[in-house]
């Protein structure tokens, strides 16, 4: 069991937030580390910090939320394409992954699936999150859907809309929100946010988040999210589509007749 919540760390920037809640034996082991980083943590936290504007930065930040919100209140659905880049300090390695996610928003919740398809073969997976449940399926030899129960862990949601649906101004509930300015991302223009936790436990695990938002639409088209040992994934969205008709069978995983159901 511990080995899987390990591997669903790995694979993709929704798995680096899944673990805040499906390991946290691992979480413990590595308090030791992130201590010993403090003073690099607080650096990284200073660094992203730094370029805010005082001055401008409070308008500037409550334009971004607001307009996060106004596409909360509409959201219906969304789609896009991703590159997912994980990056690894100690051996200065990137690994990719590529794909197609979707959210939709049904009766009370917001639903989301991802289809890592690339770039290799062996890299396709999907993971689902809906009812209050992730569930990991790793196809081929492995054919298994591992389902992982979120009933007792609300906040779970809350960090998989992220910029999808979740409103702006609920953000500095969990974090301390800052402003970082102006950027333009393959022709859109965005305004960067940064994200601190305030939970210890999400510290443990990702020192800081930086969104990307198109204020235009209200949603990200780039999320980084920092550990404190200078580990990162960066996700890209392009072919962002926004209240489109999904089928439903885009929110299935695609199993087959062999597919083994397990439950940690």
């Amino acid at each position: 069991m511990q080995i899987a919540k390990l591997y669903l760390r790995r694979i993709s920037t929704l798995w680096f937030l899944f673990a805040i809640f499906l390991s946290p034996n691992a979480l413990a082991r590595k308090n030791a580390a992130h201590q010993d980083a403090a003073p690099k943590n607080a650096a990284s936290r200073d660094a992203a910090q730094k370029d805010t504007a005082p001055k401008g930065a409070p308008a500037s930040l409550e334009s971004v939320l607001t307009s996060m919100d106004k596409a909360a209140d509409s959201f219906k659905t969304t789609e896009a394409d991703f590159v997912w880049d994980q990056f690894t300090k100690v051996v200065e390695q990137t690994d990719t992954e590529t794909g197609k996610i979707y959210f939709r928003r049904a009766k009370n919740e917001i639903q989301m699936l991802a289809d890592v398809t690339g770039p290799k073969p062996e890299n396709k997976k999907s993971v689902l999150y809906s009812d209050s449940k992730i569930q990991l399926y790793q196809p081929g030899k492995l054919d298994t859907v591992t389902i992982y129960d979120m009933s007792k862990k609300p906040e779970v949601e809350s960090f998989l809309v992220l910029g999808f649906g979740g409103r702006g101004h609920d953000l500095p509930k969990s974090f301390d929100v800052t402003y970082l300015g102006s950027e333009k991302l393959n022709g859109v223009d965005t305004e960067k946010i940064n994200l601190v936790p305030k939970s210890a436990q999400a510290r443990n695990t990702f020192d800081h988040i930086i969104l990307w938002i198109d204020p235009s639409k209200g949603i990200s088209v780039q999320q980084q999210l920092v550990a404190g040992n200078e580990d990162y994934r960066l996700a890209k969205y392009s072919n962002i589509r926004v209240d489109q008709k999904i089928p439903d069978n885009a929110f299935k995983l695609k199993t087959t007749g062999k597919t083994k159901f397990v439950t940690p």
